[in-house]
């Protein structure tokens, strides 16, 4: 789905549907690495309406060594030969939708500030009952997964680094918020689409 949206979007950039809409509208893909209490990435589809209005719709997903996991854990061999996949993870999934403002920062417009603030709808997953096993080859604890379902506030001021019309950079502080889990922390990212919006003769 991803390659699709890829593919679509740099149609859009190479054949310039009409001059319209390159002036007045942007549409690009965002992904971005975070790192904070929990560690994840962020994917999104983001729209600008004239360089002032911003939409976001996406999916981040986190996770972190389990706050619950026993002192004497040991993923085994396993874990090894799997870089520590197979090891459990507190884990929180968020589908988010956002709205955002836009301020341009410099008068090249190659730095802008995106202040968006959301919803989103988060899964939150975390290992509890553990169980001592023996063995060396798996894991030494069994665990069963419990699931939580929570409405999130999303806050995502994001600093924009419009490299050329269809490349760019982001830096973005974000925070989730709901009566369950809170994650906080920054990501690093690019962009891909039609970013800012065309110059007419």
């Amino acid at each position: 789905m991803k390659h699709i949206l890829i593919i679509l979007i740099l149609f859009i950039c190479e054949n310039e549907v009409n001059a319209q809409f390159g002036q007045n509208h942007a549409i690009y893909l965002s992904s971005e690495l975070s790192l904070g209490n929990y560690f994840g990435i962020d994917e999104n589809l983001n729209y600008v309406y004239k360089e002032k209005y911003s939409l976001k719709v996406g999916l981040s997903g986190h996770f972190r060594k389990p706050k619950s996991q026993p002192e004497d854990y040991s993923g085994g061999l396993l874990s090894l030969f799997s870089f520590g996949m197979i090891n459990p993870f507190d884990q929180l999934l968020t589908y988010q939708i956002a709205f955002g403002r836009i301020f341009l920062l410099n008068k090249s417009e190659t730095i802008r500030l995106n202040a968006a603030i959301g919803i989103g709808y988060t899964t939150i997953a975390e290992p509890q009952n553990w169980n001592r096993v023996t063995g060396f080859i798996a894991p030494n604890y069994g665990w069963e997964y419990k699931k939580y379902q929570r409405v999130s506030l999303i806050i995502n001021p994001k600093i924009e680094f419009p490299v050329t019309r269809i490349v760019g950079l982001t830096v973005s502080p974000m925070i989730h918020v709901n009566t369950k889990r809170t994650y906080f922390g920054i990501g690093i990212g690019s962009m891909l689409g039609l970013l800012k919006k065309k110059t007419l003769p």
